[in-house]
């Protein structure tokens, strides 16, 4: 599903509500929809967001198989847009490639209880008025049903054959289409409209014929999707036709949150379009002027996907070679590793997964003692009670392709919680890696996923011009206000 997400705003005609704008930058406050008042435990919360983060990875590996795991709510990053004088909110997913909302009349199966009303004030549904549906014959139809022929797709919209065979079928619409996530599916039918965003300049940004699923049907996805992959339909790819500064280039970074609500004062910045570096962000704490630069790896079954390749894992001084899997895409599509705000937890495949906690608890192993019983109620694994302090943690580093590597902050791969005090024993603190075993690797879709939880306190670029995927380490917070200041 779209499992890390954000809040979008569509006014009349697609207006869209925007915080900053300056220097061809526009830039969205991100709001973290979790909710702790959603568990009953810590452990559930973790068993939960881990089950949902292993669904995505078998969806992105079997996209067109029904996975019947439904959505989790916990992790996710919305945006806010208004449609006429209607505000919806969607989830932001750079792992699928449509914008869709909930449309009246909407029948939604099995979704009670799949969000917090108070983290997501505007879930729609949303009546429509001024949009149009699309035809058959558009492009837009033959993208969001896999490239199917414009003819095929007319006689599935009942457009007589004479007229299919002289293309005049212009008053008969794109047939409704089936999109499936990790945890969840609807059926949708695309509209178009205008798409207008105000900018610094005196005109503002207008995209026509902006296209977009409306749904009527949905199961467990009670909430709309921004979809930022790299496919014809995302957002980017539609505000890159006219304005390429801005759509072939966006960035986000996600503030640390540790699933507590409590540490979040500010929203994540999503910045489209290049921002200027000041004298003032310079000299803010953890700012790395520089990117690390990852090639983007073309995927030819799932061209969608922002696909990288993971070359080493390094674990204090031990550096682990990651399988040929991991480092490349095939010629049929698999492999790689994806680039996912939709998934919270980083996925392995397995071998190479139990070769890197393994290396991890032989390196702690002796100074901290294992919870087993933890790793069976939270889905994480190793755990370790946390008597001794953090300080004999050994630093992970991630090493791409490009000679890039990236050192992640230890809040970004352990995290810390209370276990116990239920039978009147003291509770102890207690981590976990924050790794997960992708399972036995299959000859079908992404080896791996990078999620959300190892993204936070990184600015995390995507140059669609360039086929590249940057990070660097930012205090998100201050980056939004400073963003929030020009």
């Amino acid at each position: 599903m779209a499992s890390s997400s954000v809040f979008f705003t569509l006014f009349t005609f697609f207006s869209l509500f925007l915080l900053s704008s300056y220097a061809e930058t526009l830039v969205f406050p991100l709001t973290h929809s979790f909710s702790k008042t959603q568990y009953n435990s810590t452990h559930h919360l973790l068993k939960s967001t881990s089950a949902r983060s292993a669904t995505r990875l078998h969806h992105h590996r079997h996209p067109h198989r029904q996975v019947s795991l439904p959505l989790t709510p916990g992790s996710d990053y919305t945006l806010s847009f208004s449609l006429g004088s209607q505000t919806i909110s969607l989830y932001m997913d750079t792992g699928s490639d449509v914008v869709w909302l909930p449309c009246h009349p909407f029948d939604c199966i099995l979704c009670e209880g799949k969000y917090n009303p108070s983290t997501i004030p505007n879930p729609g549904p949303l009546n429509l008025t001024s949009a149009v549906p699309v035809t058959c014959k558009s492009r837009s139809c033959s993208a969001v049903h896999s490239s199917m022929s414009s003819s095929n797709l007319c006689a599935m919209a009942k457009c007589p054959l004479e007229d299919i065979e002289i293309s005049d079928c212009k008053s008969y619409t794109c047939p409704p289409f089936y999109y499936a996530y990790g945890d969840g599916s609807f059926i949708a039918k695309l509209y178009s409209d205008k798409l207008s965003i105000p900018t610094s300049s005196p005109s503002s940004l207008i995209l026509h014929n902006f296209t977009f699923g409306c749904a009527h049907s949905a199961l467990g996805e009670p909430i709309g999707v921004a979809g930022f992959g790299r496919g014809k339909l995302s957002l980017p790819a539609q505000l890159a036709i006219n304005s390429p500064e801005i759509g072939n280039f966006f960035s986000y970074c996600l503030v640390s949150h540790s699933f507590d609500t409590t540490k979040v004062h500010k929203p994540s910045p999503l910045i489209l379009g290049r921002y200027s570096v000041d004298e003032k962000m310079k000299q803010m704490k953890d700012y790395e002027i520089g990117y690390a630069y990852t090639p983007m790896l073309e995927n030819p079954k799932h061209p969608y996907f922002y696909c990288v390749g993971l070359e080493a894992v390094t674990i204090g001084k031990m550096k682990i070679p990651a399988p040929a899997s991991l480092r490349r895409v095939d010629g049929r599509g698999n492999g790689g590793m994806v680039v996912d705000s939709g998934t919270t937890f980083t996925m392995l495949p397995h071998v190479f997964y139990e070769t890197v906690v393994t290396e991890f608890d032989k390196q702690v192993g002796p100074v901290y003692k294992r919870v087993y019983p933890v790793e069976e109620r939270t889905g994480l694994s190793p755990c370790y009670y946390l008597d001794k302090g953090s300080s004999n943690v050994p630093q992970l580093l991630l090493h791409f392709g490009g000679n890039s590597s990236v050192v992640m902050p230890k809040r970004n791969y352990f995290y810390e919680f209370l276990d116990g005090g239920d039978d009147g024993k003291l509770k102890r603190k207690v981590w976990c890696v924050m790794l997960m075993n992708g399972g036995v690797e299959e000859e079908s879709g992404p080896a791996g996923l990078l999620g959300n939880y190892q993204q936070q306190g990184f600015e995390v670029v995507y140059d669609l011009e360039k086929k590249r995927v940057g990070f660097a380490r930012r205090k998100c917070a201050s980056l939004w206000d400073n963003l929030n200041q020009h």
